[in-house]
Formats: C-alpha cells, sequence, structure tokens
C-alpha cells in the first residue's frame, strides 16, 4: 500500500500545509501528503507515574490509538501502535514531521523483531551483542509484518531497536506489541530527555506521558543499514569503534543528503530557538557559550572533558539556552570520536540552515 492511500483513507488532502520550527512548510507529493497542524483538536495530556499502574494506564492508551510519551535510554520516545494506521498518522500531526521521514519501532526483544524483520548473519550479530541498547537496525521488512505504511514511509525497510530501559520495557511487554516512537518533540526542534521537555513542546497534543525521570545515554541511537553492506546511517548511543569491531571492521558510512532511509537524517534537526556556530574557541558579542572542557561558559557539557557527561547533558543543556532566551550560541570543539561523534552530529544538525 502506497503511503498517499493511507492519507487518503484517512481524508487528509495533498498540499495541506502545517509549520516546522515555526515556519510554514508546504509538502506537494503523490506519495507523501502532510497533515496540516490545525486539524488537530487539543486535547488534555496526562503525566503519569511510572509504577505498574501508569504503565498499564499508558498501554491502554496506545491499545485505544492515542499517544503516550515514555522514557527510553536514549530520550523520551512518542510513541503509538505501530499496526494502527491512524494512531501512527497522529504522530506525524502531533510532532509537525513530514511524512517522508520514516519512525523507529520499538521492540520487548529479538524475537519480537524477526516477526517484523529478515535479519541477516551481520544483523542478527548486532542484535545480539548490543540489544537490548541504543543501536537501531534498518532491516528487510516482512510482508505478514503487519506495521503501518506510514512508519515506514513507504520504503520496503523498517528501522526497530529493542530500548534498554525498565519502564521502556515494561510498557512494551504490557501492551504486547511494536511500538513506532519518534522522540518525543515538535519535528525539527531539542530532542526530550527529561518529561518536563515532551509536556513542554507537545501539551495538548499527545494522551499521555510517563515520568520516568532522566534519561542516561542523552543522545539518540546509533542506525545502522543492515539491507546489504552493514552502513552507518546515524551516529549515536553505541560508538561506530563498537560496531565495527562488532562485525570485523565491515562497515561502511552512508551517504550525506539525498533520500531519506532512516528517521534522524534531516540535514535541519535537533535545533534550537537561536543560531548555533560550531567549534567555538573564542565568544562573539552577543553569544551564549555551551562549553567543552575547561572554558569559561554559561554552560558546560563535561568540564571534565568526558564525552559519556557531554552526551548525557546535551539536550537538556540545549533546552535550557532556550529557557534563557539565547539568540547566538556558541559551542566549543568536541572530539569527533567514541560518543563524540554521536553529539557532533546532532550539533551540525542544529547549525544547519533551517529554510
Amino acid at each position: 500500500m502506497e503511503i498517499s492511500d493511507t492519507w487518503a483513507r484517512l481524508g487528509i488532502p495533498n498540499g495541506h500545509r502545517y509549520e516546522v520550527c515555526n515556519k510554514p512548510q508546504t509538502y506537494r507529493s503523490p506519495t507523501a501528503p502532510q497533515l496540516e497542524r490545525s486539524v488537530m483538536t487539543q486535547i488534555e495530556t496526562n503525566t503519569l507515574a511510572s509504577d505498574r499502574d501508569g504503565i498499564a494506564r499508558a498501554a491502554n492508551v496506545l491499545r485505544a490509538g492515542g499517544l503516550v510519551g515514555f522514557p527510553t535510554e536514549t530520550v523520551y520516545g512518542l510513541g503509538a501502535d505501530a499496526r494502527n494506521d491512524r494512531a501512527v498518522a497522529a504522530i506525524f500531526a502531533a510532532k509537525g514531521r513530514p511524512s517522508f521521514n520514516p519512525l523507529i519501532v520499538h521492540v520487548a526483544d529479538l524475537n519480537v523483531a524477526e516477526a517484523l524483520c529478515d535479519f541477516s548473519p551481520e544483523a542478527l550479530a548486532l542484535a545480539q551483542a548490543f540489544w537490548p541498547g541504543a543501536l537501531t537496525l534498518v532491516l528487510p521488512l516482512r510482508a505478514d509484518s503487519g506495521i503501518a505504511p506510514l512508519v515506514t514511509a513507504g520504503l520496503d525497510t523498517l528501522a526497530v531497536r529493542a530500548p534498554d530501559h525498565p519502564i521502556a520495557q515494561a510498557l512494551l511487554r504490557d501492551f504486547d506489541g511494536p511500538i513506532a516512537a519518534p522522540s518525543a518533540n515538535l519535528s525539527g526542534r531539542i530532542s526530550p530527555t527529561v518529561a518536563a521537555h515532551v509536556i513542554a513542546g507537545l501539551n495538548g497534543r499527545i494522551d499521555a506521558v510517563v515520568d520516568g525521570g532522566a534519561c542516561g545515554v542523552g543522545v539518540e541511537s546509533t542506525i545502522v543499514g543492515c539491507d546489504g553492506t552493514p552502513t552507518l546511517l546515524r551516529a549515536g548511543g553505541v560508538p561506530r569503534e563498537a560496531i565495527a569491531a562488532c562485525l570485523g571492521g565491515v562497515l561502511i558510512d552512508g551517504p550525506v543528503g539525498g533520500t531519506l532511509t532512516a528517521p534522524g537524517q534531516m540535514v535541519s534537526h535537533y535545533a534550537p530557538q537561536g543560531s548555533v556556530r560550531l567549534n567555538a574557541t573564542n565568544v562573539e558579542q552577543g553569544e551564549v557559550l555551551l562549553g567543552f572542557g575547561h572554558v569559561d561558559a554559561a554552560l558546560n557539557l563535561s568540564p571534565s572533558s568526558d564525552l559519556v557527561e557531554a552526551a548525557t547533558n546535551l539536550f537538556a543543556m540545549l533546552h535550557q539556552l532556550d529557557a534563557m532566551g539565547a539568540v547566538r550560541i556558541a559551542v566549543s570543539p568536541v572530539p569527533d570520536h567514541g560518543l563524540g561523534a554521536a553529539i557532533n552530529d546532532r550539533l551540525r544538525r542544529a547549525a544547519a540552515p533551517r529554510d
């Protein structure tokens, strides 16, 4: 089924307008029409505890076709039943997300993933080594998967991972099915690492958020394409070096730009309100410095130059800069190895032109 078929059945015409980062957007494509945000009805967004009752309530919302924000070890996800066309369409509406941008499906374990996708030996080795964990695999979609067409943006592959977070795992097992879940923020904006970030961006647009405290990793999952030679499509919570070692060094880098083949590949993404200047060794007039290492900065990702600490703090500090009203942001150089590669990837996208 084409994406356009799904949108047509939902009564959404081509050519609709909506906003990304407060900028009007129109996407006109016979296979990727957009949903205008204004068609959404304001709803009450409930904050749920992360206890057994809260998890059960969240699972019931998903069964009813609703949207739930929930914590993972990377960032908070915005979850919907990955098999429900209308529920998945509601994700795109709530986030203002282009429907040509595929979603990650979260599963409880490898057994569930194998019912959705075909695993090559390399993909199986990666799943066994890093799941549950911050690694997403892009795999050939099984014809009998039951996954809604909007999840894959019309592609014949599926991005899937098993999260390493007790609340996410409890929700997946109570719901007993695949959950499509991009980051729980407006499209193109800073990813959320606490429940308050989710509420700030999506209050009135989603049904509930499970408050599970702060996320431990702080940047999204690494994405590896396994439909052919293993390909790094997005740097993330599992360092490239660890993935390459698991594969015996057989890992190539994906193309920059062009057709989106996995989530998180849009050039402008993860953006704060202010402009961003990277690799700053000085602070210009009117700038606020987001530092790294031994520098005098308004906010410092890690004064001790710890990349793990820096990754954990990245999105939270970008949110703080928004709260401070920072119009121009300078960012200290961050080493481009290990988790530094993921940090720099997010910073480059945050600094990219937004028109």
